[in-house]
C-alpha cells in the first residue's frame, strides 16, 4: 500500500516515526513534508499535498498529523476526492475506513502518546471499506454533492 504523509511542526516527530514503521511493514511511504523541523511552519502546504496525492491515486491512503489533527483534517477535506476523518482511537480509525471509505486519517499528536497513534494508523491502513449498501449510498451522496453542488433530497 502507498501511504502519503504530511504534518506540521507538531506532527514532525510522529510522522518520522510512522514513516519508519510503515516502511518496515512493507508499505511504500511518500513523505510530503516537512522535511526539517521548523516551529513556525504551517500545515496546509504539507497536508494539501498529501491529500492531493491520495485524490490522484485511488487505492492509496494518507495520514496527516498536527497538534490536534483538526486543521490537518480540514485542509485535507478541501481537496476534491478526499474523505478525511479525525482518528482519536483505534475504533474511529477503523470505522473511518470500514463505514466511510476514508482515504485520509487526521491525528492530533499532542492528544495521544505516539504508541497510540501508531495503533490508530495500523488500524486505518489494514481496514478495507466494508461496502455495505447503506454506507455506499451515503458516500455516493457526498460524491454527488462534491461534483455538482446539488444537495441530496430530504427523506420523506
Amino acid at each position: 500500500m502507498r501511504v502519503h504523509l504530511g504534518s506540521d511542526h507538531a506532527g514532525y516527530d510522529a510522522k518520522a516515526r510512522l514513516a519508519q514503521r510503515l516502511r518496515a511493514q512493507g508499505h511504500e511511504v511518500i513523505d510530503h513534508g516537512p522535511h526539517s523541523f521548523d516551529p513556525d511552519d504551517d500545515y496546509p502546504p504539507f497536508c494539501l499535498r498529501a491529500a492531493a496525492a491520495v485524490a490522484g491515486e485511488p487505492g492509496s491512503l494518507a495520514v496527516v498529523l498536527g497538534g490536534s489533527g483538526n486543521g490537518e483534517q480540514i485542509a485535507a477535506n478541501k481537496v476534491r476526492g478526499v474523505r478525511a476523518a479525525l482518528g482519536w482511537n483505534e475504533e474511529t480509525a477503523r470505522l473511518a475506513r470500514e463505514h466511510n471509505d476514508a482515504n485520509v486519517l487526521g491525528v492530533g499528536t499532542r492528544q495521544h502518546p505516539v504508541e497510540d497513534i501508531e495503533s490508530f494508523v495500523d488500524a486505518f491502513v489494514v481496514t478495507p471499506f466494508g461496502g455495505e449498501d447503506r454506507h455506499a449510498r451515503r458516500i455516493a451522496m457526498l460524491i454527488e454533492y462534491e461534483e455538482t453542488g446539488a444537495l441530496p433530497p430530504l427523506p420523506g
